[in-house]
């Protein structure tokens, strides 16, 4: 008694262990519609649920390939995973059946397998109907209708008709006033910024030419100093604000004491005393001299320099009447153009539009 208790356990045991792999994998199928007629289409969803991870394979029918004879698959579709609870995946995939003859099918259980493994679905039954006809009443039956003949109303579209053509006319004047527009060539008015030298910059610069052209060794005295001068005049004429090109030396070393500018004013002095000498009195000079008098040259820029000012400077155009009129024109026609393109543009909306509309009428009357 005790072996067979035993024995009966161990089967109830081994039961219940299967059970929960078995109820890992789940078969279902439904049918959207049991009854179709001729020609008509119904559609088989096939559920299987199964654990994650596992890999599954559907049955595969090609395009018209019978699932049973008499039963056509048409299309199956793309599979479509959902996730559930506790790690498990419901998969489903639509197969898509039509019939052309009048009988009740049973469609037999569809196989999927999961990791290897069979499983089938439940059978279904498909039953397909013929199209009852009246036999008896033949008058019922119309002949197909002549293509009618629809009067074209001018009353629909004169509206359009105006409209399209004032749109030619508006398209024409846009077109005009554009070429006008591109012959009548712009007036540029931009404002430079130009890099401008400091004065120191620039008598530096005249001096390291007078270097180059060896004017201190030179035998011409009178143009070494007329450079060396002229070029100390241009500086204090930018640097203090006096017209000191039109001045002579003594003018300009009272102007530049009426300043308070005193710096290095006795050499300065000296300078222009000796190029006075050499221009006018013919005096002649050593080397040492002219040496020493570029050295007084150099320190007196190099003293009385100043290096803050701006070294970009802003020129704005000088325009005509004749050209402010002319930039003034072209911004009006410019405007104008805008404006017509837009009122072009709304009004070719406005058509298709509305021809759309009276297209679609006009083909629904015809066909009814």
């Amino acid at each position: 008694m005790l072996v067979e208790i035993k024995k009966i356990s161990i089967v109830i045991l081994l039961i219940l262990s299967v059970l929960p792999i078995k109820a890992q994998v789940e078969v279902k199928t439904q049918i959207d519609s049991t009854e179709i007629l001729i020609g008509q289409q119904a559609h088989i969803t096939l559920d299987v649920t199964i654990k994650s991870g596992m890999k599954i394979a559907f049955p595969e029918y090609k395009p018209q390939q019978n699932i049973t004879p008499g039963v056509e698959v048409l299309e199956q579709s793309i599979p479509d995973t959902s996730s559930l609870s506790d790690e498990r995946l419901k998969i489903s995939r639509v197969y898509t059946l039509t019939s052309f003859d009048e009988n009740i099918y049973y469609i037999p259980a569809m196989n999927v397998k999961v990791d290897g493994k069979d499983y089938k679905s439940k059978e279904l039954a498909l039953k397909v109907l013929t199209v009852e006809v009246d036999t008896l009443h033949p008058e019922k039956f119309y002949p197909p209708k002549d293509v009618q003949n629809n009067p074209f109303k001018w009353e629909d579209w004169s509206a359009l008709f105006w409209m399209g053509l004032l749109l030619t006319v508006l398209a024409l004047l846009v077109y005009y006033l554009y070429t006008r527009y591109k012959e009548n060539k712009p007036v540029i008015a931009k404002v430079k910024f130009v890099k401008r030298l400091l004065p120191h910059q620039k008598a530096m610069n005249e001096i390291e030419r007078i270097k180059a052209d060896n004017l201190v060794s030179s035998e011409n005295q009178k143009e070494y100093y007329t450079k060396l001068t002229d070029t100390l005049r241009k500086y204090i004429e930018e640097r203090f604000g006096f017209s000191a090109m039109e001045m002579t030396s003594s003018e300009i070393i009272s102007s530049l004491k009426a300043n308070g500018d005193n710096e290095m004013i006795k050499e300065l002095n000296e300078l222009f005393e000796t190029a006075d000498l050499v221009k006018f009195a013919k005096y002649s000079t050593l080397i040492n001299e002219n040496d020493n008098n570029l050295v007084n040259a150099i320190q007196y820029i190099n003293t009385t320099k100043m290096e803050d000012q701006p070294q970009v400077e802003r020129i704005e155009p000088v325009l005509t009447t004749q050209e402010k009129q002319d930039m003034r024109y072209r911004s009006v026609l410019k405007w104008v153009i805008a404006i017509l393109g837009v009122v072009c543009l709304a009004i070719l909306i406005y058509i298709i539009y509305n021809s759309a509309v009276l297209l679609s009428y006009e083909l629904e009357t015809w066909t009814l």
